[in-house]
């Protein structure tokens, strides 16, 4: 179970909402997820995350799978994953980081989520807190990573 943020790129003329409903209205849980084909533009899109991501929070491990391009931050606070699949993109962190090293890898997540929405106009949300990530607050992200983090491991270990 990860904590997830989402980043889809908006429809003209739709909202946020209306796009993310237009995409699961056509989700088969049962079909095999379609083969990563981007535009040049989206690959250009990705090249630009890639490489401001890399100058402006540090090195990163990439790799191009069948299905989206990733990327993984590498060291501390830890590890921040985003898939981008062209339109949509999420951000995933292991719910294991409590206190201030929550509050530390919230505060990355939302930084990759903001060079992502500058570099490819995608838009990001976290439906954890309800809460845009372009102008939300990673100390409110923190507060649940944090304590779905202590319940799990104290109700789990």
């Amino acid at each position: 179970m990860t904590y997830d943020i989402m980043l889809v790129r908006v429809q003209p003329g739709l909202t946020l909402q209306d796009t993310l409903d237009r995409l699961n209205a056509g989700f088969d849980p049962d079909a095999d997820l379609p083969l990563l084909r981007l535009t040049n533009a989206q690959r250009a899109e990705w090249d630009r995350i890639l490489g401001r991501v890399w100058r402006d929070i540090g090195s990163v491990e990439s790799e191009e799978y069948l299905y989206s391009l990733t990327l993984e931050t590498v060291g501390p606070p830890g590890r921040v994953q985003l898939d981008y699949c062209g339109d949509t993109a999420h951000i995933e962190v292991a719910y294991r980081h409590s206190g201030s090293a929550a509050l530390e890898v919230m505060e990355l997540a939302y930084r990759i989520a903001r060079i992502v929405e500058d570099e490819s106009g995608l838009t990001g949300h976290d439906f954890e807190v309800d809460q845009p990530t372009r102008t939300g607050d990673p100390v409110k992200a923190a507060v649940l990573l944090s304590g779905v983090s202590d319940w799990a491991r104290h109700h789990l270990s």
